[in-house]
This record gives structure tokens, sequence and C-alpha cells, in this order.
């Protein structure tokens, strides 16, 4: 199976806020949405791009069918942020720990390796699914080709987890990384030379993904690197994260104030890793 240039996995569609972005690139979008009441919402939002072929939304949740048989899950459905959603139990209890309760109801399960068969293999897969990221991971193995970009949100807990992360990329022959921050989202701009569909000029939402593939101006960077620049983005989330201890004591807070202004950027935020497959050539991109 040949990777379609023309083709992106928009795994976690929530609102739409990146299947927008892809469309108006002139990309065709495969959406996956677990949340029915986010599944409504695109329906209407996206109802001429669905009506042309243009984006087929796939409804329900990925899970390792390795692991879970039943064509339905439990699916922990967040009351006070809709993207918090998920299937992963130690999640929903982490999410009403910070103070957000989940209400619980049944969704289908999805074999995310099926549906590449069915769909075809992206150009891009952006990968945002609370807890599940790693499962799409694991169903590429059994594809000869892989799509030339991935982005998932990376580990914030546990460093050996986000170890994992990258030797799993590796393994499925991913050789170079970017690291964004997620939380200055807004704060990209579109390169005016866009190699990833039209140029828009596009002003990114926040909680969207932002830019992927070849519109990045900074240069992609080893695993070496990558685990190098994120051991201090743990220390980060150590200090001020969701389980640190003191990050509500006053001088905490003024040193957290003061190193966002200096960086320019919010602390600790949360960051999602995009890969680029080691088969990429800057040739096949101008395709």
């Amino acid at each position: 199976m040949k990777v379609n240039n023309n083709l992106i996995y928009d795994v976690g569609m929530h609102k739409g806020e990146d299947t927008e972005y892809y469309l108006k690139k002139g990309f065709k979008v495969i959406a996956f949405e677990a949340d029915p009441d986010l599944i409504s919402i695109c329906k209407k939002k996206f109802l001429e791009e669905i009506s042309k072929g243009e984006l087929i939304i796939i409804e329900g949740a990925i899970v390792d069918k390795n692991k879970v048989l039943s064509n339905t899950i439990k699916f922990y459905k967040n009351e006070s942020n809709s993207v918090w959603g998920t299937v992963v139990r130690e999640w929903s209890v982490r999410n009403e720990e910070l103070g957000a309760k989940s209400n619980i109801i049944e969704v289908p399960t999805i074999d995310f390796g099926k549906c590449i068969e069915e769909h075809g293999m992206p150009h891009y897969l952006k990968i945002d699914i609370e807890g599940m990221d790693v499962v799409c991971l694991e169903a590429l193995k059994r594809f000869e080709n892989k799509p030339t970009y991935i982005s998932i949100e990376s580990e914030k807990v546990n460093f050996q987890h986000l170890i994992k992360e990258f030797n799993l990329f590796e393994t499925l022959g991913y050789n170079k990384y970017q690291i964004i921050n997620q939380s200055d989202i807004n704060k990209f701009k579109e390169p005016t030379n866009s190699k990833e569909g039209k140029f828009l000029n596009y002003s990114f939402k926040f909680g969207a993904s932002g830019l992927f593939g070849s519109d990045f101006q900074t240069p992609w960077i080893t695993k070496k690197k990558a685990l190098r620049i994120y051991r201090w983005i743990f220390y980060g989330y150590k200090l001020w994260g969701d389980n640190s201890k003191i990050r509500d004591y006053s001088l905490m807070k003024r040193i957290r104030r003061i190193l966002s202004r200096l960086l320019r950027s919010r602390i600790p935020g949360w960051y999602d890793t995009h890969a680029r497959h080691s088969s990429f050539t800057y040739e096949e991109n101008q395709t």
C-alpha cells in the first residue's frame, strides 16, 4: 500500500479544529472521534465537505483489538473539558483529581489497522486520543509503507514511557523530530511558501495541532537531541505539572511567570512530538 500524499488522518477530531485546516489546504481527511456530541457538532460544521467525500468521520474509540474483543467500550466523557475524553480509566481518575469529572457512556470500538486497509495510508497522521496514541503507532507495524509524518501528544508523567514512544518511532523507521509546545500554538505562522497544500495565512486556534510536515521552519532533530530537550521539559512538569505538590506556592507561581516572560513560552506547557520518516526526500515532497 502506497502513501497517499493527498490524505490526512485526524485521530482525535474534537471540534474539527485541525480537520478544518487540513480541508482548507486541499487534503482529503479521515477523522476519528469517540464523543457523540463532538461528532454531531462536526457533522453539522462540515456538512458540505462530507457530502463531497472530502471528509469521512469514523465514529468510535480506537482500541487494541488484541486486548479488547467487544464491539463497544466504556468512554469517560469529561464534563468540564471535552478534549479530556478517554477510554483509559486511570486517565479519568487523574482528571477527577484535577476537578474534572466524567460521565461513562458506551461507544463503538475501532480497529485502526483495518481503517488503514480500507481508506489508505495517509501522508500525515495526527494522533491525539487521550492515553491511546501508541495503539495507533503499534498498528503501523503490519504495513510496509508508513505515513511520511506523524504527530502524537507525548507522555508527560513517566520519562521511561516517553523513551518507549521514541523507540517505537525508531522501530517504525522515523528518525527526525520536532518538539512543539502546544500551549503556544497560536504563535505559529504558516510559511508563505507552504509545501503542505495551499497557503492560507491561517491563524491557529488554541487547542489546535498547528503546522505539520515540511511547513516547520525549525530544523528537524535526532532522537538523542529530542530526548535531551525532553529531560528539561520534564523538570518543568515536575515543578509545575499536574502532579506537582508545590506548583501553587506563591514563590513557584512567581518563578513560573518570570520564566514564561523570559522564554516567551508558557511553562510548563504540553508538547506534541512530530516525527518524519527516514524514507522522506525533499524531491518527493515537491510533487
